[in-house]
């Protein structure tokens, strides 16, 4: 699962750094230098090569049980390492190709988004949140769900925060027909989405699902304005997302994505039939 750049482990493989790793790993420098050990020689004494001690200090990487012991073991053995280490949480809630997107999006003045495959992140619930965890491969444990839903809670809060920046959402109809987490986690979403719809700043717009053909066929579409109003684009894919600023390419999806306005449901429309999918659940 890997939408809105919400991944448990970057492309690297390792974990992408959160404040309790870095500090973790802050604590390991120290006692290391306070012992005299250079990163090799600590290495030699843990069982590990001096690029993951490394990779551990920089709070890069997510030390395993082994790693702590064997460290425990080396610097005093004053149980530190081990309590600390139960702590330790990944930050899964913004990958890092999705960073830069996530400073623009806090300060943008228009925000719009089409999305073919979920509820947008930002109007996702709790509930649809911890859904969409349970299928993710590989699994997320307990720790990383909690922090995903923390950084998605987090997001969310500009759409009331910001109430002078004009959002608008393009969700497929087929999204919700899906049941995505089963009938309550569905009917919780439509009310929210319905909720949500009543922000003077938000607007919400359904695609039908009986639809010949409209300008988004070839992905979702992601689009912001600054406050200085330069427009930028996002793309998603599996593994990896891109920031667009090449303003032919962002142009293009401007087009696109303003057809498409057209082509949806009208706001009006679009809740009643919100308000229908409630009622047949």
């Amino acid at each position: 699962m890997v939408v809105d750049g919400r991944v448990g482990a970057g492309g690297s493989g390792e974990p992408e750094s959160s404040d309790s790793l870095r500090t973790f790993g802050a604590v390991v420098q120290a006692l290391r230098e306070f012992h005299g050990l250079s990163r090799e020689e600590f290495g030699n004494l843990v069982g590990f090569s001096k690029h993951t001690v490394a990779s551990v200090e920089l709070g890069r990487r997510m030390p395993d049980v082994d790693f702590v012991e064997a460290a425990e073991a080396v610097l005093g053995n004053t149980g530190a390492l081990r309590k600390a280490a139960v702590h330790l949480v990944r930050q899964v809630g913004l990958a890092a190709w999705f960073r830069e997107w996530a400073r623009l999006e806090k300060t943008a003045i228009t925000l719009y988004t089409y999305e073919c495959r979920m509820i947008p992140g930002l109007l996702q619930t709790e509930a649809y949140v911890r859904a969409l965890s349970d299928v993710h491969l590989p699994p997320l444990s307990d720790q990383e769900i909690e922090a995903l839903w923390t950084a998605r809670a987090d997001r969310q809060r500009l759409l009331t925060e910001r109430p002078n920046t004009a959002i608008s959402f393009i969700i497929e109809e087929h999204v919700l027909l899906r049941r995505t987490g089963g009938v309550d986690v569905t009917r919780g979403a439509i009310d929210h989405l319905l909720e949500v719809a009543e922000l003077r700043n938000v607007e919400i717009q359904v695609m039908p699902l009986v639809r010949p053909s409209h300008s988004g066929l070839q992905g979702t579409i992601h689009l912001l304005e600054t406050p200085k109003n330069k427009w930028f684009a996002y793309s998603e894919g599996q593994e990896n997302g891109q920031l667009i600023s090449d303003p032919k390419v962002v142009s293009i999806l401007q087009a696109r994505y303003a057809r498409m306005r057209s082509q949806a449901l009208s706001l009006e429309d679009s809740l009643s039939l919100l308000q229908r999918m409630r009622g047949d659940l």
